[in-house]
């Protein structure tokens, strides 16, 4: 990070920053700010399919038996299941 980073709070690490503005009132300094323009692109990592209730209480039961979360085992059965569909 370089020197001085923030301006408002003069920190020049991001830990700073964050011990100014954990204590600090932004409506005391907003006549420091300034407008400023970014794009932001948010793709989720995580895809999310229906699964029937009835289906979804076993899988979480499963789970719960094996001492997984449920994502983690339907992770683990799908990853399963597209190896042996590669390797057919």
């Amino acid at each position: 990070m370089k020197k001085n980073k923030s301006s408002i709070s003069k920190a020049s690490s991001y830990e700073d920053i964050g011990a100014y503005w954990d204590i600090q009132d932004l409506s005391k300094v907003w006549h420091k700010t300034r407008k400023v323009r970014f794009d932001v692109q948010i793709e989720s990592e995580v895809i999310y399919y229906p699964i029937e209730k009835s289906l979804s209480e076993k899988i979480q039961s499963i789970a719960k038996e094996q001492g997984v979360s449920s994502d983690t085992l339907i992770n683990l059965w799908v990853q399963q299941k597209v190896q042996e569909q590669i390797f057919q």
